[in-house]
């Protein structure tokens, strides 16, 4: 599936979370679960995975048949437990 972000939201990521977007290619994903903390005007999903064998999560959407990254980040630990090791 092909993947896509915004160029400024991906520097924005790297200067907030000192990774790049482009790296959501790497990310094995463990588990999936849909965003509910907001309203966005669109189905968000969370992914927990790893990248470089650490834990990482993903906020992405999909838009037609395109997997567009939002943010890409280092999972807390709390969180990963949660929704990764049941």
């Amino acid at each position: 599936m092909k993947i896509e972000f915004d160029p400024i939201k991906n520097e924005i990521n790297v200067e907030k979370h000192g990774i790049s977007l482009e790296r959501a290619m790497d990310l094995e994903i463990l588990r999936v679960v849909f965003d509910i903390r907001n309203e966005y005007g669109e189905e968000r999903m969370l992914g927990f995975g790893l990248i470089d064998d650490k834990p990482h999560c993903i906020c992405f959407t999909e838009r037609k048949g395109t997997i567009r990254v939002i943010s890409l980040r280092r999972a807390h630990e709390k969180e990963y437990k949660r929704y990764v090791k049941i």
